[in-house]
C-alpha cells in the first residue's frame, strides 16, 4: 500500500483549485499523467522577471514591465466592426499608455479597470503610431498588490487551450500542499553536495530567480534529479536480486557441438565473440537464471554468439529458442543459422506468423517431441499453443522492440508446466550508451563484440546536398555497369501533399525510367511474400538497384551490397543512420555510404553528418546520438523499456546516476529489506517515483 503521507500527491488533478473537467484532459496531457504529482514534475522552462517599474515615459519596447497607472476612459469599438480592439487610455504623471484587448467583454473590463481608479499592469510594451500601448497585459492588480506583481515568474511549457494562469494558478496550490517527507539521503552525501530537503528542493526549481538556476545542474534540480535516479537504480537492483534468487537451472554442455560448430566456421571468431561465449557459459552453469545483455555492433558476429550460446543448452539435452520482433529479421538469422547447424547435426526451425496449415502444426507438434533443438521465430513463438518439450535458453534480438509482457511470455514456456527458469540472453544491434544501459538494466551483467569479424571492409562516407543528385544517379550507373548493387533508402512510402520528403514508390518510378526493371521496390507496407520476393532479387542480383525505407536497417545481408543512398539523411536519427549504413560493407568489396541532405543544415543535423563521416564505432556514435537528441528521443523511450524520467536529464546527469548506483550497493548490502529508518524512507521515495513493483519484491 502507498504511504499515507503521499496521499496529498497522488490525489486527482481535479482536487486543485482551477482545474475542472475542462481543463483536466488538458493539463493531464501536458504533464503526462492525472495526478498532482506529476504537475508538481512539470518544471519551468523560463521566467518572466516583472520587478522592472519605470514610469511610462521610460518604458523601453519590446521589455516587460510593471506600471502604476490611473484609469483614463474605455473606448470600444463600433458594434458593426468588432475586429477593431478596446482600448483603455491610462497615464501616470510622465505620459499615457494604452491598455488594447480583443474579444473582450465591456463589463468585465469596466470592473477590472474602473476610470479614475489606480492599477497595476504587467505585460510588454509596444509602440504603436508613436505612442506606448500594451496589449492583454498578463497581470491586472490593485496598488495595494503591487508588491505580489513585481517578481519573478516561472514560465511554463503549454499546450493548446492552456494559458499559462491555468497552469501556474493549479501550480501554487500544489506546492503549498506539500507533504514533509523523511530524508532518504545519505547525510555524508548530502552534506557534501550543499542539498536542501526534498521540499525545499522543489519549491527552489519551481521558484527561478535567474535564468543560470532553470539549469539542470543547479543544486536544487541535481538534488530531485538525484531522488529520480536513486529511485531507478534501487528499484532495478530490487527486482533483479528477486530474479536471481529465483530458481535457476544449471546447464552446461560437454562442448563437442561447439568445437564441431568452430570447426565448420569459414573464419576464426574473434578476441570480443570468445570472452562473449565464455561469459555465457559461466552463466549458466551458474545456480542462478542467467539474465545477460550483448550488445554488439553492426556485423559484430552476434548471430554466431547466439548459436554457440544455444548449442549449450542442446548439448545438455533442452532447446534453444531466438526470437527476432522482425520477420525479416527472424528469416536473415535462420538463413545464417540453419546451415550452420545442420552440418554440425542441430535440427534447427523457422515460425513467424506467416505460418499457417500443416507446416505450422508440424513445426509445434516437433517442438513440442523435442525433435526440434532450435527455433527462429517472431511474436508466434509466444502464441499458447506453441509449447516446447525443454526450453532452457531464450535469445531475444533486438529486445527494445519487445515490451516487457512479450518477453515475459516466451519465458514462461520452459517446458512441462515447470515454473520459469529460463535462462535469457539479450541482443541489441544499437549499441546502447553507458549511462542508457545503466537506466534500463542496472548492473544486469552485459557482454560487448567490439571486434570487427575478419574480412569487414571500411565504408567510405561521403555528404551531399540533394541538389546533386544527377550525379549520384550518373554515378550509380557506372558502378552498376561495374556489377556493383545499391540501396538506395527513402524515410517515406509514399508520397504526400503535407510533406516534401522523399517517398519510396516515387524514387522507385524515377529510378525505374532510367534503370528498367533493374529496380526493386521494399517497404513495410507490403505483403511479406512480396517484400521477400524483392529482397530475394536483389540477393540474387536480378536487380542492381533496391529502393527501400528502414524496413532493411536491421537483418539483411547482401555481401555484393556495397553502396549505399541515403535521401533526406537530415531526418533520421544517428544510431538510425548507422544500422543503415551497415547493411554495406559486409562482403569483400569496397563500400561506400552516400548521405543526401535538404540544405541548409541545422546546427544538430550537421553535427550528425559529422560524426557519421568520421567514425564507424557504433559505441562512439551511440554516445553521440545521446548527446544530439537526449534521452528521452534515443531509442523513442516508450517503445523501447527505456525509463522515461521526469527530472533527472541525461547525459548531464551522469555522474548523479553513478553516484545512485553505488549508493544502491551500499543500501543493500547494509539493509537488504530497507527495515532501517533509512530503508523505511527510501521505501517512501520508491513510492514516490512509483516504482512500486521493486516494493512488492521487498515484500515477497
Amino acid at each position: 500500500m502507498r504511504p499515507e503521507i503521499l496521499f496529498p500527491l497522488f490525489k486527482p488533478l481535479t482536487a486543485l483549485p482551477g482545474v475542472g473537467p475542462r481543463i483536466a484532459p488538458l493539463l493531464g496531457r501536458l504533464v503526462s499523467g492525472e495526478k498532482v504529482i506529476d504537475l508538481l514534475w512539470h518544471l519551468p522552462s523560463g521566467l518572466i522577471d516583472r520587478r522592472f517599474a519605470p514610469k511610462v515615459a521610460e518604458a523601453p519596447e519590446g521589455a516587460v514591465v510593471t506600471l502604476t497607472l490611473t484609469v483614463d476612459a474605455h473606448t470600444a469599438p463600433p458594434k458593426h466592426m468588432k475586429r477593431l480592439p478596446y482600448r483603455v487610455r491610462c497615464f501616470d504623471e510622465t505620459g499615457f499608455l494604452t491598455l488594447v484587448f480583443f474579444h473582450a467583454s465591456a463589463d468585465f473590463l469596466e470592473k477590472q479597470l474602473p476610470p479614475g481608479q489606480v492599477r497595476v499592469v504587467s505585460g510588454r510594451v509596444e509602440i504603436y503610431n508613436g505612442e506606448r500601448q500594451m496589449t492583454h497585459p498578463d497581470q491586472i492588480a490593485g496598488p495595494e498588490e503591487l508588491d505580489s506583481v513585481m517578481t519573478v515568474q516561472p514560465v511554463y511549457p503549454l499546450t493548446a487551450g492552456l494559458t499559462p494562469k491555468t497552469v501556474s494558478k493549479p501550480m501554487k496550490a500544489a506546492l503549498g500542499g506539500l507533504p514533509a517527507l523523511p530524508e532518504w539521503l545519505d547525510p555524508p552525501f548530502q552534506r557534501q553536495r550543499d542539498y536542501a530537503g526534498w521540499q525545499d528542493s522543489l519549491r527552489a526549481v519551481h521558484a527561478p530567480a535567474e535564468a543560470a538556476e532553470l539549469e539542470p545542474t543547479t543544486p536544487a534540480h541535481a538534488r530531485l534529479a538525484y531522488d529520480e535516479l536513486l529511485a531507478n537504480q534501487l528499484a532495478l537492483a530490487l527486482v533483479r536480486r528477486q530474479l536471481r534468487q529465483a530458481a535457476g537451472r544449471a546447464i552446461a554442455g560437454d562442448g563437442q557441438l561447439r568445437e564441431k560448430l568452430r570447426a565448420a566456421l569459414p573464419w576464426k571468431l574473434t578476441n570480443s565473440q570468445d570472452l562473449a561465449i565464455t561469459e555465457i557459459a559461466a552463466d549458466l552453469g551458474g545456480a542462478f537464471r542467467m539474465q545477460r545483455l550483448l550488445q554488439g555492433d553492426v556485423g559484430s558476429g552476434k548471430t554466431v554468439v547466439a548459436l554457440m550460446a544455444m548449442l549449450i543448452a542442446v548439448e545438455a539435452g533442452a532447446q534453444g529458442a531466438l526470437m527476432a520482433p522482425t520477420e525479416i529479421l527472424a528469416r536473415q538469422h535462420y538463413r545464417v543459422l540453419a546451415p550452420l547447424a545442420e552440418s554440425i547435426g542441430v535440427r534447427v526451425a523457422l515460425l513467424t506468423g506467416r505460418d499457417k496449415g500443416k507446416d505450422r502444426a508440424a513445426t509445434i507438434a516437433a517442438l513440442a517431441a523435442g525433435t526440434i533443438d532450435i527455433v527462429v521465430g517472431t511474436h508466434a513463438l509466444f502464441q499458447d499453443d506453441v509449447l516446447f518439450k525443454d526450453l532452457a535458453l531464450a535469445v531475444i534480438d533486438e529486445q527494445h522492440r519487445f515490451g516487457v509482457g512479450q518477453r515475459l511470455a516466451l519465458a514462461q514456456k520452459a517446458g512441462d508446466g515447470r515454473p520459469a527458469q529460463m535462462n535469457t540472453l539479450y541482443m541489441t544491434a544499437t549499441p546502447i550508451p553507458r549511462t542508457l544501459a545503466l537506466t534500463a538494466y542496472g548492473d544486469m551483467e552485459s557482454s560487448r563484440l567490439v571486434d570487427k569479424p575478419p574480412g569487414r571492409q571500411p565504408i567510405e562516407t561521403v555528404a551531399l546536398p540533394l541538389d546533386r543528385m544527377d550525379d549520384i544517379i550518373d554515378r550509380a550507373e557506372q558502378a552498376i555497369a561495374r556489377g556493383a548493387r545499391l540501396y538506395w533508402v527513402c524515410p517515406l512510402v509514399a508520397e504526400s501533399e503535407d510533406s516534401d520528403l522523399a517517398a519510396a514508390e516515387e524514387r522507385h518510378r524515377h529510378l525505374a525510367q532510367r534503370f528498367g526493371d533493374r529496380v526493386g521496390l521494399v517497404h513495410g507496407q507490403m505483403k511479406g511474400a512480396t517484400r521477400d520476393a524483392a529482397m530475394a532479387a536483389f540477393a540474387a542480383g536480378t536487380t542492381a538497384i533496391l529502393v527501400a525505407t528502414t524496413v532493411i536497417e536491421v537483418g539483411v545481408d547482401v555481401p555484393e551490397a556495397t553502396i549505399m543512398v541515403i535521401e533526406h539523411a537530415e531526418r533520421f536519427g544517428l544510431a538510425q543512420l548507422h544500422q543503415l549504413r551497415g547493411r554495406v560493407g559486409r562482403g569483400t568489396g569496397k563500400s561506400s555510404c552516400v548521405l543526401l541532405y535538404q540544405a541548409p543544415l541545422g546546427e544538430t543535423a550537421t553535427a550528425r553528418l559529422k560524426v557519421m563521416r568520421e567514425t564507424d564505432d557504433g559505441f562512439r556514435i551511440a554516445e553521440e546520438d545521446l548527446k544530439l537528441r537526449g534521452a528521452g528521443e534515443m531509442l523513442g523511450t516508450r517503445q523501447s523499456g527505456m525509463p522515461d524520467f521526469r527530472l533527472a536529464r541525461l547525459p548531464a546527469h551522469e555522474e548523479l546516476l553513478l553516484a545512485a548506483r553505488d549508493d544502491t550497493r551500499l543500501i543493500l548490502e547494509k539493509d537488504p529489506e530497507l527495515t532501517s529508518p533509512r530503508g523505511k524512507a527510501l521505501r517512501v521515495l520508491l513510492y514516490l517515483f512509483e516504482r512500486d513493483a521493486a516494493v512488492k519484491y521487498l515484500r515477497g
